[in-house]
């Protein structure tokens, strides 16, 4: 019974029994019926003093009790969160731990397709970003493919998996380790200042160390993991700068892990985003490590150009339009032509400091990385040792870009019919599986015959 009831009955009864002894007194004065009335009351009034120190004295036992358990308890929770993060397993938060950490996800710093990104705060002082994956069976399975990816790596170039909220329905969410500079795509590319977050103009060294950075977290994905991990859509805005501006690889929410033993797999949609996408995924249904690696050949050129690989430029001939322009083509006719610097973001030669020989070797590492056939691609171990100095650069066969160059030619701004030709490709091959047969054709005849 509630401590509370109990006094106030106790009370009660002492003043009923009181009251009823006072009109026993007047109505039998002194008489032996009197005693005997007396004596009965008197004993349950001390009855119910001795019940209500009873019982008193059992809720002292009990509050304490709990309270030892609840302390002990805490302790467990604190140790067992202590050690998974030691161990490196991701913690399993509740839906209101992660409300409270985000202000009710009111700090927005980031948008996918399927994904909304929040910077938050965990009672223990740690920031982090929470990632919301919305929608029913793609968030399904974005969530395990993201959580089997990365909850088992651990590299110092891989964003850290601290913790998971599997919800019954849609949304989920995965808690990620914050990185304070926010993502690569704002630190290269030239961008309105309304549109940053976290942003500028990343010195040349940086960007160099940045290459080597990611360069080594995919050569662990690739090499160095029990099951090789394929990211399937590395891009700058999947790439992060923590404090020190150490680039960390995030978003597995396409990636697909295979056995060591295996050196390709089937997939049945295109996955990844136009611009970094590997021939393969329109000439061939099988996908490797080299998918990845030619998304990165790419990044690599748009680290050092500081532009998109596929932008619309103004034409030279007539101001009033613009026509589509494919960066890595570009890059390609001036290595040939020996003028490497042209190649450089120009913010970066107004400034000084750009090492020329770091500029050739990237863009000759790049040049191997997006070659159209998966065989001439190096390894994304030997790309580090490339970028590191171990294993000289030479310069790679010339590749014709015919795919590419075929669905992102020269059109003009009016008239996108070859972006439109990528997008027919593109959803032939994500919506039904069935492949554009003049496409394939005219690519692989080219290809093969070259």
């Amino acid at each position: 019974m509630d401590g509370k009831r109990v006094n106030i009955i106790a009370v009660i009864s002492v003043i009923t029994l009181v009251m009823l002894i006072i009109v026993a007194r007047v109505t039998l004065k002194l008489s032996k019926a009197f005693f005997l009335f007396v004596g009965a009351g008197v004993a349950v009034i001390l009855g119910v003093f001795a019940y209500v120190l009873v019982s008193k004295r059992y809720d002292s036992r009990r509050r304490l009790l709990e309270s030892q358990m609840k302390s002990e308890g805490q302790e467990l929770r604190i140790e067992y969160s202590f050690l998974r993060k030691v161990a490196g397993v991701p913690i399993k938060f509740r839906y209101k731990e992660l409300e409270e950490a985000t202000d009710g996800f009111q700090a927005l710093i980031g948008k996918g397709a399927s994904a909304s990104v929040f910077k938050g705060i965990l009672n223990d002082g740690t920031s982090v970003a929470v990632k919301r994956i919305d929608g029913e069976e793609r968030g399904e399975n974005e969530f395990k493919s993201e959580v089997a990816a990365i909850a088992s790596v651990h590299h110092v170039n891989l964003v850290r998996l601290l913790g998971y909220c599997n919800a019954p329905k849609a949304p989920r969410y995965l808690v990620y380790e914050y990185a304070s500079n926010g993502s690569l795509d704002g630190w290269i590319f030239h961008k309105r200042v309304s549109e940053r977050r976290h942003g500028g103009c990343l010195s040349w060294n940086l960007r160099y160390k940045v290459a080597i950075d990611v360069a080594k977290g995919l050569a662990y994905l690739h090499h160095d993991c029990r099951s090789r991990i394929l990211h399937l859509d590395v891009k700058p805005e999947n790439i992060l700068l923590d404090e020190n501006y150490r680039a960390l690889v995030s978003d597995f929410g396409l990636a697909k892990l295979i056995g060591k033993d295996e050196s390709q797999m089937v997939v049945s949609a295109i996955r990844g985003t136009r611009g970094y996408l590997a021939p393969e995924w329109l000439l061939e249904q099988d996908i490797s490590n080299k998918t990845d690696i030619y998304s990165y050949g790419m990044v690599l050129l748009e680290i050092v150009g500081g532009r998109k690989n596929v932008c619309l430029e103004e034409d030279g001939r007539d101001k009033s339009k613009r026509k589509w322009q494919y960066f890595p083509k570009i890059v390609n006719e001036k290595v040939r032509e020996g003028k490497f610097m042209e190649i450089v973001d120009h913010r970066l030669l107004e400034c000084g400091g750009v090492d020329e020989w770091q500029v050739r070797t990237l863009v000759y590492a790049a040049l191997w990385c997006v070659q159209e056939k998966p065989r001439l691609r190096p390894s994304m171990a030997q790309v580090v040792d490339m970028l590191e100095g171990r294993v000289s650069v030479e310069l790679p066969p010339e590749t014709r870009m015919v795919l590419v160059d075929f669905l992102c030619s020269d059109a003009s701004a009016t008239d996108s019919s070859s972006m439109r030709g990528l997008d027919f490709v593109w959803s032939q091959r994500t919506q039904s599986n069935v492949e554009c047969s003049s496409t394939y054709s005219f690519a692989t005849t080219v290809l093969s015959g070259r």
